[in-house]
């Protein structure tokens, strides 16, 4: 993911949130309505997720310490995990909270001018942080779907900007839904539902972040492209005649460790071995950049040894 890429974004969306916090805030302050309320905390949550993203990678560009060597390319993972928590329990569960009240006890909207023209002006507002962060996601998509997209991507920042702004723009319709239909039947019951809505809609989204940054987490392998790519540079079918096993990591969104047991003749030099792997390592981190930790350990080929690295 290019960084500058997923910054764009996140400012976006973050200058996006914090006017459209403030407006829904004063809209439920002149209204009453649970919808602009639990808005107004989904808006404001958000905004505290995008300062978290920002701060995660600031924290990644950390250089590498003997007491983390790999250095802290991980911080971003740990930090979009965060904001799917903040989602979940500022965002969602607040929401339905509010909602279950004012469906108990309902009261209608007053001034109902300040929550539907906050409302159009917040979809406005968001539409322009969800196109930034569409024509971004654009630039490093390439063929993927939007799904394949968000499961696949490495680098947490626009697909976690993309569901929050996505989340929002269902949310500000299904508020302004609930609130219409209140105004319109002169039934508060509608605006707590419109609320109970959003706050499910938020915990489906907060879910999915949990699930993807958690496999992030965890440790991912590099992508079909780049391990075919990695595989083509190995292999020189002079001294390195094949690959015994192979593995990869993702120590970072933009760093790769790849560890690798490759096939060389018997009767080759240490000389000649050592010059293969140094030539093998230049030739991978010419195919796939990222790869900045390369450990290659020279051996026979044999069957027995192909699968599980020993």
């Amino acid at each position: 993911m290019s960084a500058s890429g997923g910054t764009k974004a996140i400012v976006a969306a973050l200058v996006a949130n914090l006017a459209i916090a403030a407006s829904k805030f004063v809209a439920f302050l002149f209204s009453g309505s649970s919808s602009m309320l639990a808005e107004s905390v989904h808006s404001l949550a958000d905004s505290g997720n995008q300062g978290l993203l920002l701060l995660g990678g600031k924290k990644a560009q950390r250089e590498a310490t003997p007491q983390h060597p790999f250095g802290y390319g991980r911080e971003r993972y740990i930090y979009a995990f965060l904001v799917s928590i903040v989602l979940f329990s500022v965002g969602g569960m607040f929401a339905i909270y509010e909602g279950y009240e004012k469906i108990k006890h309902p009261h209608e909207i007053e001034a109902w001018y300040w929550p539907v023209g906050v409302l159009i002006f917040a979809i406005i507002a968001e539409t322009f942080s969800f196109r930034t962060a569409i024509k971004e996601s654009n630039q490093i998509r390439g063929t993927l779907s939007w799904k394949e997209f968000v499961r696949r991507a490495k680098a947490p920042e626009l697909p976690v900007v993309l569901l929050e702004d996505l989340g929002a723009l269902v949310g500000l319709i299904l508020a302004l839904v609930g609130v219409s239909l209140a105004l319109v039947t002169g039934d508060g019951v509608w605006d707590g539902i419109g609320t109970l809505c959003i706050g499910v809609l938020l915990i489906a989204i907060a879910i999915v972040l949990a699930a993807e940054t958690k496999s992030l987490l965890l440790g991912e392998a590099a992508g079909v492209d780049e391990v075919r790519k990695i595989e083509e540079a190995l292999v020189d079918n002079n001294t390195v005649t094949g690959i015994i096993h192979m593995r990869t990591l993702h120590l970072g969104p933009e760093e790769l460790l790849v560890a690798a047991k490759i096939a060389v003749h018997h009767g080759d030099t240490a000389t000649e071995i050592a010059a293969a792997i140094d030539a093998a390592e230049d030739r991978i981190r010419t195919a796939v950049p990222i790869a900045r930790v390369i450990y290659l350990e020279p051996d026979i080929y044999s069957e027995a040894k192909t699968g599980t690295p020993s």
